[in-house]
């Protein structure tokens, strides 16, 4: 193993780390003395294949960590049993949001109903946002002529990392890599003029990827995922306006879904390794000067981190920070001046001259199967009520008050509230607690009294009993509160 590795160097300068009598290869870097090692525990031995390919053998990983005080040696310990509880693989099963079975194929996930709700009602939040700013919603298949891939680069950039070519009538197709080249096609299918722009295309497009099976990870890391993708065709004069809306979208979303803790990071291009990336010097320069200045024009703390950016373009790249202050990188924005050379891309100027448009990629969500599943270990499965898959829970007290918990039940489905009514013959103590499990931010309790009032006991989720109400309030109060996306 080792005599491989030094045979993949590509400088040809290993380095190795001696501790007495044991030598081996470490690129570092290293404590001078094991002596600082103060506090460490051993966590766990999995197996790992050799260089992460399901190709190689499987060999044994051991992990470990060290921190130079006990106090954060704990700190650490009691985070890591706190993201095992968040785990969303755990809560997805729990609480009946994903399932993935090797009968599907490993890395395809399945969205079980409530899951469903979740995906959809985080689709219709950003669909209705991008219609007061006037996105246009397109749909595109699946696949894709390979040529497609060829012409835009994302074949041979990243050939290793897609499913085998479908040969079909002496064509080849490919499953979709990116959205981006079958909305080009729908952009140039008719002239455009400088007046159409800007045209801004939004689809909620599914993508393929084939990821390494030691790589796959939950809805985290997956090989069929959806993207929030959007590309907005400008003119030069429109880019620094477009661009700053665009970020005002993307920090809303994250606002809205309470990821208040969030930086930013300009991606740009290695200035000595330019071979991996497409387009001119002259194209480059520009587009990260474009980007950078809307960056500054919304006063976004941003670094700048150099060999991150796409092949086509620079990014912009928001960091968000989850419960347990984990960083995790999230909604994106790109500047594209490569692609629209690539695919002749044209609109005609007011001096009836033909001209590139300057093209923007924009992801809020990103991958959504990855962004749930992040929002999964953020709120601990406790979605906010205006995402939460069941919103109330209806449970009468006895057999004796079902038709009463009935017509509340059906007030509420008329209301067009997510609700669910709990009609087995079980104490209420444990149907309490079992809605608890289940995350459901409010339950409704009817017994007697509620039934000869027409009230009804609202219990809510971590902060209990919070008294009887008139149907009619709580049902005006659950209304503002999915309204204003306030819990």
């Amino acid at each position: 193993y080792k005599l491989e590795l030094l045979r993949d160097l590509e400088d040809n300068h290993p380095s190795v780390y001696a501790e007495g009598e044991f030598i081996d290869l470490c690129r570092g870097p290293h404590i001078p003395s094991t002596g600082r090692v103060k506090y460490f525990k051993l966590l766990n031995i999995a197996g790992a294949y050799w260089r992460g390919s399901e190709k190689n053998k499987m060999l044994q990983r051991i992990y470990g960590i060290s921190y130079p005080s006990k106090q954060q040696l704990e700190q650490f310990l009691h985070n890591l049993e706190e993201a095992k509880r968040r785990d969303h693989k755990k809560l997805g099963k729990e609480l009946e949001l994903f399932l993935l079975t090797p009968k599907v194929g490993s890395g395809l996930p399945l969205w079980l109903p409530k899951g469903t709700v979740i995906r959809e009602t985080l689709e219709s939040f950003l669909r209705e946002e991008q219609r007061k700013r006037g996105y246009l919603p397109v749909v595109t298949p699946h696949i894709g002529n390979i040529e497609l891939y060829k012409t835009s680069g994302h074949y041979p950039y990243y050939k290793d990392s897609q499913f085998a070519p479908l040969k079909s009538d002496e064509q080849e197709y490919l499953l979709k890599p990116m959205n981006c080249p079958h909305h080009f096609q729908i952009y140039a299918a008719k002239p455009r003029s400088y007046r159409d722009l800007p045209v801004r295309l939004a689809e909620f497009g599914t993508v393929y990827r084939y990821e390494q099976s030691g790589e796959l990870n939950g809805l985290i890391r997956v090989r069929g995922f959806t993207v929030d993708d959007s590309h907005m065709f400008v003119r030069q004069d429109q880019l620094k306006s477009e661009l700053c809306d665009v970020i005002d979208l993307i920090q809303l979303v994250f606002k809205t879904l309470g990821f208040q803790d969030f930086k930013t990071q300009l991606s740009f291009r290695d200035p000595d390794d330019k071979e991996k990336y497409g387009g001119s010097d002259e194209l480059w320069e520009r587009a990260q000067h474009d980007i950078r200045e809307a960056a500054d024009a919304q006063k976004l703390d941003y670094e700048v981190a150099l060999g991150e950016a796409a092949f086509y373009g620079p990014k912009l790249d928001f960091i968000i920070r989850d419960a347990l202050g984990r960083n995790w990188q999230l909604g994106t924005v790109q500047v594209d001046y490569v692609m629209p050379e690539r695919f002749q891309l044209e609109y005609v100027g007011s001096d009836n001259q033909k001209h590139r448009p300057v093209v923007i990629h924009r992801a809020p969500f990103g991958s959504l199967e990855r962004f749930i599943g992040i929002l999964i270990e953020h709120f601990a499965g406790a979605f906010p009520t205006w995402l939460a898959p069941v919103q109330v829970v209806v449970l009468p007290i006895s057999d004796d008050y079902l038709p009463y918990a009935r017509q509340v039940y059906q007030r509420l489905r008329d209301a067009d509230f997510r609700v669910e009514l709990d009609e087995r013959n079980e104490k209420i103590g444990y149907k309490i607690r079992e809605a608890e499990t289940h995350k459901v931010p409010y339950m409704l309790i009817v017994g007697k009294e509620e039934a000869s009032s027409g009230q009804v006991a609202v219990r809510k989720r971590r902060e209990g009993d919070l008294g009887k109400v008139e149907l009619n309030e709580f049902i005006a109060r659950l209304s503002r509160e999915i309204e204003e996306k306030t819990s």
